[in-house]
């Protein structure tokens, strides 16, 4: 008579027992993370409520980890984790700064790191503005260090890489709107500007340039007076012209903006004893274009330099509505500067 294997059957059934046991446990889990990625953090957050979380360089994902839950933004590290390596997101992600809010779930929590998805800041230059103002202009978003942008601004050895063979960077920072983000350095975000320049000015704007007797540097400058004399886009080119004709006579530039350039953190009126200070910038005094821009100007101003107003005029007057009133001689000019004094005087 046969033995039957009683023990080996029962086995097989404690195996079957054990795999379905355990099928069931992880249908449970998957249900459960299932569950968890897709539930709010807080079912009744509110998503118009933004929660700002820097993520420093080299942060790793359990570093993220720590500030999202110091952040009040994990109910369930282990839960996250595991939501985490579903995901493959165990590695270093990139630094910056995240908007979240307690109504996002933790899987678009997850899926916003591991896709980089910092924070920008929407950031318009507008023309002819100095170095100093653009600087001011991006500490409003904390974008860089006012220090370190002003010093790179004169670091001859910095713009020596951007090709910039000027005493500084004013002239080169090319107006413009751009979406900067907080985990950029200065230097980074200074680069990016004088980038945006160097593709601005074409070769032609060179060659065209250069036929008018302007190297690059004299180009800047000239396109920067343009642009500190007048904000109106259509003028543009006829104040080209009565400078570039004031040139080709010798006569000197007489620039209002050139002779308070250097001067620190002016703002006001301009006035007669300005015109008279002694400054290597003030064409008042010096003969021809002043050593360096005195703004950063935008394309208008750089085009109107290039392509000047067939005119003869060499004097404007401002019209105190955001026009001028141009003259061919001295003696109309004074008549316009009194005529629109006394429409001045008037209207007070």
């Amino acid at each position: 008579m046969k033995k039957v294997k009683q023990p080996n059957k029962l086995k097989k059934i404690d195996i079957y027992i054990f795999i379905a046991c355990v099928a069931f446990a992880l249908i449970i889990a998957l249900g459960v993370l299932f569950k968890y990625s897709y539930t709010p953090i807080n079912p009744n957050g509110n998503k118009d409520e933004v929660v700002l979380v820097d993520i420093p360089t080299g942060s790793s994902f359990y570093k993220a980890t720590e500030i999202l839950n110091k952040a009040g933004l994990i109910k369930s590290r282990y839960l996250f984790y595991y939501l985490a390596f579903t995901k493959r997101a165990f590695r270093s992600i990139r630094a910056g700064e995240y908007e979240f809010s307690d109504s996002m779930t933790p899987g678009a929590v997850i899926d916003k790191l591991l896709h980089g998805e910092i924070k920008t800041y929407k950031t318009v230059i507008p023309e002819d503005l100095t170095t100093k103002q653009i600087a001011e202009i991006l500490m409003k978003d904390k974008l860089i260090d006012e220090e370190t942008f002003m010093k790179l601004a004169f670091d001859r050895d910095f713009l020596k890489t951007l090709g910039i063979t000027a005493k500084s960077i004013e002239g080169y920072l090319f107006p413009d709107t751009y979406y900067f983000d907080r985990s950029m350095s200065t230097r980074q975000i200074m680069r990016i500007m004088v980038s945006e320049f160097r593709k601005k000015i074409t070769p032609e704007m060179v060659k065209r340039a250069e036929g008018l007797g302007f190297n690059i540097h004299q180009f800047v400058t000239f396109a920067s007076i343009v642009g500190k004399e007048s904000g109106n886009q259509p003028e543009k080119p006829i104040i080209s012209a009565v400078f570039h004709n004031r040139l080709r006579k010798r006569m000197p530039l007489q620039s209002d903006p050139t002779a308070v350039y250097d001067l620190d953190d002016f703002s006001g009126k301009i006035r007669r004893s300005h015109l008279k200070r002694k400054s290597p910038y003030n064409t008042y005094v010096i003969s021809g274009l002043p050593p360096g821009p005195i703004a950063n100007p935008g394309i208008d101003s750089l085009k109107a330099t290039l392509n000047p107003a067939q005119v003869n005029f060499l004097y404007f007057v401002s019209k105190k509505d955001g026009t001028h009133y141009f003259s061919p001689s001295l003696d109309m000019h004074n008549q316009a500067a009194d005529e629109y004094r006394n429409i001045k005087y008037n209207k007070q």
